[in-house]
């Protein structure tokens, strides 16, 4: 898997604690990497980094990417091999409400990696993750390319695209070809999957009202996303961490990662598929609230033809697949209450796998 890249390896993660990182730090962990981790806090109650008791099977740092010094001092003294950036302030209601923290957080502490690096002397790749959100909707049906014009009409899609620009100005700037820090771009957006507790996204809505055997309040049942596991994203910016160790062209390049075509489901689908297995009596799945009222931009989704092309990676799950991962892991911590998440969780990677190398998934074996 990846080539046994990050065996033995250091490997640095901004945002380890939360939703995205704690899956990326399991990963690693399996793989054999030595992980540390920089997050400002635990960012969510429940979390799964500490669901995962993930605090003791890595070195962990609780301080803020915003503070240079403190994130310079960390890369310095621990040496890094691979960095994978993910500390983000990531909620876009929260991001209406505190929009400096928003800016300063997703602008300021990417500006702020990149410079530590630049006079980073240790050959390290980093791969820097914003999101789907960095391009400009202009509200057409196809996928958005890694071409296109990137903005925002709202605080957080704003943040996502001048962090890219902070990107490649320092990547244009100081990061030139014998530069010993080599860097990636991935985009992703809809991710989901067990563990995720953050503030206003559906499933964590749906189980948290589920627990408390209540119905999960819903506006637009009919709005469709493209949804996508956590672990497809997270196998394209292994993989794309992995190829730029031996093909410098990679270097500053941005990738789309996507689901497959037909994860295109209504939030009423994607409701009732992950409601299986919960017991649940038809009433007490979901309930629509000021359906009529409720205006919603239109599908924001990714051509990810670039990352097949450049780095032959493609989605792995079918849809079926996902949602069931994604029940089966709330079921695990609400209704059975797991003593390992850890292991739970690590099965489920260790399926994700099993399932790229029966399709001959090219990037699980490079």
């Amino acid at each position: 898997m990846f080539r046994g890249h990050y065996k033995n390896k250091k490997v640095l993660i901004t945002g380890h604690t939360g939703f995205k990182g704690s899956w990326l730090t399991t990963w690693l962990l399996e793989c054999g990497a030595h992980v540390v981790g920089v997050s400002k806090d635990i960012p969510s109650n429940p979390s799964m980094f500490e669901a995962l008791e993930l605090n003791s099977k890595i070195k962990n740092y609780i301080e803020d990417v915003r503070d240079f010094d403190k994130l310079t001092s960390i890369i310095n003294s621990e040496q890094p091999d691979y960095i994978f950036h993910l500390a983000a302030q990531a909620i876009v209601s929260i991001s209406k409400i505190n929009p400096i923290e928003t800016m300063s957080t997703n602008i300021l502490g990417t500006m702020n990696l990149l410079e530590a690096l630049r006079h980073y002397s240790k050959e390290c790749i980093a791969i820097l993750i914003t999101s789907d959100k960095c391009y400009d909707n202009v509200e057409w049906i196809w996928g958005y390319k890694e071409t296109d014009t990137l903005g925002g009409k709202d605080i957080y899609s704003g943040s996502k695209a001048a962090a890219e620009l902070v990107i490649k100005s320092y990547t244009n700037t100081y990061f030139n070809q014998n530069h010993p820090v080599k860097l990636g771009i991935g985009r992703a957006g809809n991710v989901i999957g067990g563990g995720d507790w953050a503030k206003d996204r559906i499933v964590v809505d749906s189980v948290l009202s589920w627990n408390k055997n209540e119905a999960v309040t819903i506006r637009a049942p009919k709005s469709t996303r493209p949804w996508q596991h956590v672990l497809e994203p997270l196998s394209g910016y292994l993989h794309l961490a992995s190829s730029l160790k031996f093909n410098s062209d990679l270097h500053g390049e941005a990738y789309n990662f996507g689901p497959r075509s037909d994860q295109k489901k209504s939030v009423k689908e994607l409701i009732l598929d992950i409601s299986k297995g919960w017991d649940l009596s038809d009433e007490n799945v979901y309930k629509i609230i000021e359906s009529n009222k409720f205006n919603e931009s239109r599908l924001l989704k990714l051509n990810c033809d670039k990352a097949l092309y450049d780095l032959n990676w493609e989605s792995n799950l079918k849809y079926h697949e996902m949602a069931k991962s994604v029940s089966d892991w709330y079921r695990e911590f609400y209704l059975i209450k797991s003593k390992s998440m850890y292991d739970f969780t690590v099965n489920q990677i260790n399926f994700y796998c099993q399932l790229a190398l029966s399709r001959n998934k090219i990037w699980i074996k490079n």
